[in-house]
């Protein structure tokens, strides 16, 4: 074969090219430190490449994002629970406090202003939001749990399910006597009305200050529903004391009877119903509407089933327990690692139970009437002192043995709720310890999981490192070389170019 100049030539210039090709290639690498510029220069590590970038980004996602969205959602529900347990021990301090027998008309002052204080502070931490987002309220993220202003026409018909274990004996008092004014008062011992008390059993319904309209109340006994039992309603415990058929004003209820006080909310049973329904392990339903509602008081939404039909037009109805009783969970879940997730929030009714606010309000109404009878009673006896009673000391003296037995019943009332009221504020206590114990189990389980994506992306960074990054010292040796080949190749071209057959002849 004849070899030409020009075969000569072109060879040359592609050897040329080609070292030149290598020196730009690996100039690029200088660049970039990266092996590859083009899926076509290696396509196995650009796949290698591709698959470990989204490793990489799904774990960045989890790490860097999400589990710091858990974690300050965690922070934020454990500093209300926090604040939540100061405010039920500062209550339960009261209930110890108020036990004591030698209080004073200044130490129970003391006492109800505290509580007063501590009842507008109850569900406060309820509200508790997480970048916007309120903790407790489960998927409704974007609504309060309490009501954040008094809202007089606000209606709402709400269903409350109970057990015959939710049926509680409670004492109930009769009679208030009325501090005479003038001589023929004082006179008139026929006015000094009977102070009497008896235990009747109830169940307290969630609200009070409750409508007649729409209340009925059914039960269930062996798979038999008794639908709308009767029920006598009185607007308040005076106007029940009104109806005692002998005209001494004792609050009474037959055997059989069921009684409803709107004002207080509580639904008390005669003594027959009530073996039946405890003897019987009934459920119960009752129904009511409760309109108007005070600014601090749960939303019902959170926690039964009921219907706001503050717009009778466009009622809106919500469901929290299915058609078996079963509670309907609206657990908010983040992904945290790959099929992985975590459910980051607490239900309302987890944390704040119902019954402490009606508990306060029967605290702070017991401290109210003890105040008030002592009063009377301190007032009766500076007007046995006056010289205008000095021939009517037995008519007075029939007014203070009535006004002591008052604030005797008052005191009793005391103790038997501070007693309960000390109990029950451990039980809501403990229940709130659960749920900041399954707050921390969750972020203990969180932080595992976080120690792990700490690893697995320090790995895959790794790896993806070894497998498209090219360390600058390789490189430059490299480089080097074939900077070194391309200069030569050009050298080694200026001398064959030079010769030509003329050059022999």
């Amino acid at each position: 074969m004849r070899i030409t100049n020009n075969m000569m030539i072109k060879n040359t210039a592609a050897n040329i090219n080609g070292n030149k090709g290598n020196v730009l290639d690996l100039n690029n690498q200088m660049a970039s430190q990266k092996k590859i510029q083009r899926p076509s220069q290696d396509p196995v590590i650009a796949i290698r490449a591709l698959r470990l970038r989204t490793s990489l980004s799904k774990i960045n996602q989890y790490y860097e994002k999400n589990i710091p969205d858990v974690q300050t959602w965690f922070e934020n529900t454990e500093t209300s629970l926090k604040n939540m347990n100061k405010i039920l021990t500062d209550i339960r301090t009261q209930c110890v406090n108020g036990t004591n027998s030698y209080l004073t008309q200044d130490d129970r002052k003391t006492i109800l202003s505290a509580l007063t204080a501590l009842k507008s502070q109850i569900y406060g931490e309820g509200n508790s939001d997480n970048a916007g987002r309120t903790v407790f309220t489960g998927y409704k993220t974007n609504s309060q749990l309490t009501f954040m202003e008094d809202e007089a026409e606000t209606s709402y018909k709400i269903t409350q399910s109970f057990s015959y274990k939710d049926i509680e004996e409670y004492t109930y008092y009769s009679g208030s006597i009325e501090v005479p004014t003038t001589l023929t008062e004082v006179q008139d011992t026929t006015k000094i009305c009977e102070i009497d008390k008896d235990n009747f059993d109830r169940i307290r319904l969630a609200y009070d200050d409750l409508k007649e309209d729409d209340f009925s109340v059914s039960y269930t006994i062996d798979g038999t529903t008794t639908e709308d039992a009767p029920v006598t309603i009185y607007a308040s415990e005076e106007e029940w004391a009104a109806a005692d058929p002998n005209g001494k004003n004792i609050k009474q209820v037959g055997e059989n009877e069921i009684i409803f006080i709107q004002n207080t909310g509580d639904v008390i049973f005669g003594s027959a119903i009530s073996q039946e329904l405890k003897s019987g392990r009934a459920t119960i339903d009752i129904d009511y509407q409760k309109e108007g509602f005070a600014k601090g008081e749960l939303r019902p939404e959170y926690y039964y089933n009921c219907t706001d039909v503050s717009d009778a037009a466009n009622p809106i109805e919500y469901t929290r327990y299915d058609e078996n009783g079963k509670k309907i969970y609206e657990d908010i879940n983040y992904t945290v690692a790959l099929n992985q997730t975590i459910t980051v929030n607490m239900q309302a009714d987890e944390v704040f139970d119902m019954s402490i606010y009606q508990d306060v309000v029967e605290l702070t109404d017991a401290v109210s009437d003890a105040i008030n009878a002592h009063d009377k009673l301190d007032r009766l006896k500076l007007m046995k002192e006056e010289a205008q009673y000095v021939d009517h000391q037995e008519e007075i003296q029939a007014w203070i043995d009535a006004a002591q037995k008052e604030a005797d019943y008052a005191d009793n009332r005391l103790t038997e709720l501070y007693s309960a009221g000390i109990g029950n504020f451990d039980n809501y206590m403990s229940k709130l310890n659960q749920a900041y114990t399954e707050v921390g189990a969750r972020g203990e389980q969180l932080e595992m999981i976080e120690a792990r994506l700490s690893n697995q992306q320090l790995v895959t960074e790794e790896l993806k490192s070894t497998n498209e990054d090219k360390e600058i010292s390789d490189i430059i040796i490299e480089y080097t070389a074939a900077y070194n080949a391309y200069t030569a190749s050009l050298m080694a071209s200026s001398k064959i170019n030079q010769q030509t057959l003329l050059n022999y002849i």
